[in-house]
């Protein structure tokens, strides 16, 4: 086992593209026209708030998404609600605003391009994507 100092050594030193694909944040993923937190969900976006007080030195935009059902319009303002949902969240238990932002892309960048309910399930999400560190 690796002591926790070390784990934060490590991810500290780690390039942040790197940090990404370690899988630290995980996606928190909606139902059809909704952008409120399912019981399974909230469970992801407690243990993000727990990786990013851990991880003090981690940025970290949301990314709000959508499946391509929908104007672009509309689309674009339930990301929003999405990943805004998640910032209010981490807000709230102390994570520095300063380390966080939120964006919202609507459908322009699905990470499924079937047009199926499973499909469509991956791509409503807010994605916690390490966009940077701060100074130390």
């Amino acid at each position: 086992v690796v002591p926790e100092r070390d784990i934060y050594s490590v991810v500290l030193g780690t390039p942040i593209d790197e940090i990404d694909k370690m899988g630290l944040l995980g996606d928190v993923y909606f139902d059809f026209d909704k952008a409120e937190l399912r019981e399974n969900d909230r469970a992801t976006l407690v243990k993000n708030g727990e990786t990013l007080k851990k991880f003090d030195f981690l940025i970290v935009t949301i990314e709000g998404h959508a499946d391509e059902r929908g104007t672009i319009e509309y689309n674009l303002a339930l990301s929003d609600r999405r990943a805004r949902l998640s910032y209010d969240y981490l807000i709230g238990i102390g994570i520095a605003p300063n380390r966080i932002k939120a964006v919202a892309y609507g459908k322009e960048i699905p990470v499924c391009s079937e047009s199926s309910e499973d499909c469509w399930q991956r791509n409503r999400r807010a994605h916690f994507a390490v966009t940077g560190k701060t100074a130390r």
